[in-house]
């Protein structure tokens, strides 16, 4: 089984991860692995990815003819690719070496036709202490809560994984049409996240299918200072409330997997953290649980912003 891994960047400014996430995919254990350089619309990265892995074994480069956004750049790679599973990554990770190998395996079962893995963190700015465990999907990493059973430790199907760690049969992304460049990023009035959300939520309608999650496919994400400012998180947090509401506009049955973790949250994490602190109290505890309340009272406020937006 051939697997082409997809690794899209826009600008120099993050060239140096770019090139680090591309040799992790280089090293990987399993032998049949296409890298494929995207680059959004500036020759001069595309000139970096020519000079630094043109000469290289089972890579291509592409560059758009303009800057597109990172879904669209995602289609155009897997268009190129030769692999029967294409993968994608950020140009802000790193693949442990058995990545492929791991995704692989999970492909090995019937019926299977799109995987992905766990996102561990790799904190450039040291590990905040206020940050609770439950809300690291704000930052692109496995949060506890995560799995199709709420252990994010146990593999088996899920809605879809984070899309710097998710992979599909090809010729089912491809007839699926790949993702919905109108979902993501930043498009006049819309600020929607969530493009691997809304692919699965087609994924299952036409296939009857989810994303099968081995938590033994793990890739790192660096999480930049900029990322652990509380300011910034509250923002992010936001944003994804007012996301969750235009997905549901958007693909009706989407949402399901927040409402069960909102759940989750309220009657299981809530009361745990309680006890614990009560048990063992400390400053980081009763931090994060006051976080907690903020950022799920800041997803609130995005999700009433989207009803008045998106009605």
């Amino acid at each position: 089984m051939r697997v082409s891994v997809v690794l899209c960047t826009h600008t120099l400014d993050r060239y140096d991860d770019c090139r680090a996430a591309a040799e992790s995919v280089l090293d990987q254990t399993y032998d049949d692995v296409e890298l494929i350089l995207v680059s959004d619309g500036d020759e001069a990265v595309y000139e970096r990815y020519e000079t630094d892995f043109g000469d290289r074994e089972n890579v291509l480069t592409h560059c758009n003819d303009e800057n597109i956004g990172l879904l669209e750049s995602r289609n155009n790679g897997a268009s190129v690719a030769t692999g029967d599973v294409v993968a994608f990554i950020d140009d802000d990770a790193i693949t442990d070496e058995q990545w492929v190998t791991e995704l692989v395996r999970a492909y090995d079962r019937d019926d299977t036709v799109a995987v992905g893995g766990r996102m561990t963190p790799a904190w450039v700015a040291g590990k905040p202490s206020f940050l609770p465990e439950e809300f690291y999907w704000l930052v692109g990493v496995t949060h506890r809560g995560f799995g199709p059973d709420g252990n994010p430790e146990e593999p088996g199907e899920v809605r879809n994984t984070f899309g710097s760690n998710i992979s599909f049969d090809r010729e089912v992304f491809l007839d699926l049409g790949g993702f919905d460049d109108d979902i993501g990023g930043r498009k006049g009035e819309k600020n929607l996240q969530g493009g691997e959300t809304e692919l699965c939520a087609r994924l299952r309608s036409e296939y009857d299918a989810g994303v099968y999650y081995t938590p033994d496919a793990l890739v790192a994400h660096k999480i930049f200072d900029y990322r652990t400012d509380p300011g910034w998180l509250v923002d992010r947090a936001f944003w994804q409330g007012y996301s969750k509401r235009g997905m549901e506009v958007f693909v009706p049955e989407s949402t399901g997997e927040e409402s069960a973790f909102l759940g989750d949250l309220l009657f299981s994490f809530v009361p745990d953290r309680l006890g614990g602190l009560v048990r063992s109290p400390s400053v980081a505890a009763l931090l994060q649980l006051v976080f907690l309340f903020v950022l799920t009272g800041a997803v609130g406020v995005g999700y009433l912003y989207g009803m008045y937006v998106w009605g």
